[in-house]
């Protein structure tokens, strides 16, 4: 990754040019990347169809709701794109412990902490990434009956790609647990992760209702 694509959040970048990113030799942005970055485009979708809705007169009666979805999902979105350089932030972190000196014992104590440390913010950066999508899932959920039928389909894909980035995020949780050696953490970021694994499942029972709706 060029020291320019560094100091570029990703809000700023082309996504043609952080797609070349992602498909380089370059190890960030990765994975847990693309479970927010597609996260920003579930809440992008939730928005857009609020957007499609808010002010039409035919849906003057859940307005109000309607709104404050919208606006929550922006926020979302944006928060989504935030976590996009964190997580790659989180794994350079990382990466340059690993490059720690251990030649002496007290190097070798300080450098094991260290990866220790940075262990625990790579998995909490992705758990936070689903948790954002999970509250995504639950404004995709509010519109069914309240929003624009036009675009009842996108809150469908809003809803499975939402699921989707939940697991993404699980497996980059996942990785890093297996190597922290808090078993407390552990099990307190593991339950954190189920319920939002949870979602997932809410989303993907979401975005079948709506499948079974547009198909008549």
């Amino acid at each position: 990754m060029t020291d320019d694509a560094i100091s570029r959040p990703t809000e700023h970048q082309p996504v043609g040019a952080w797609l070349d990113e992602l498909g380089s030799a370059a190890p960030a942005p990765g994975g847990g990347a693309v479970a927010a970055l597609s996260t920003a485009t579930a809440a992008a979708l939730v928005e857009m169809v609020g957007n499609l809705t808010v002010g039409r007169a035919a849906f003057a009666e859940h307005e109000e709701q309607v709104t404050a979805v919208r606006d929550e999902a922006q926020r979302l979105r944006r928060r989504a794109l935030e976590q996009v350089d964190e997580d790659a932030a989180a794994f350079r972190a990382l990466m340059a412990a690993f490059r720690l000196p251990r030649q002496t014992g007290e190097e070798r104590a300080a450098r094991q902490a260290t990866i220790q440390d940075a262990t625990r913010q790579a998995a909490a950066v992705p758990l936070a990434v689903a948790a954002t999508a999970a509250q995504v899932i639950a404004l995709a959920a509010q519109l069914p009956g309240r929003s624009n039928p036009n675009v009842l389909s996108d809150v469908g894909v809003a809803a499975v790609t939402a699921a989707a980035a939940i697991e993404a995020a699980a497996v980059n949780v996942d990785v890093n647990l297996a190597s922290l050696a808090d078993p407390e953490a552990v099990t307190k970021l593991t339950a954190e992760l189920d319920r939002h694994l949870a979602a997932a499942g809410q989303g993907r029972q979401l975005a079948a209702r709506v499948r079974d709706q547009v198909a008549g």
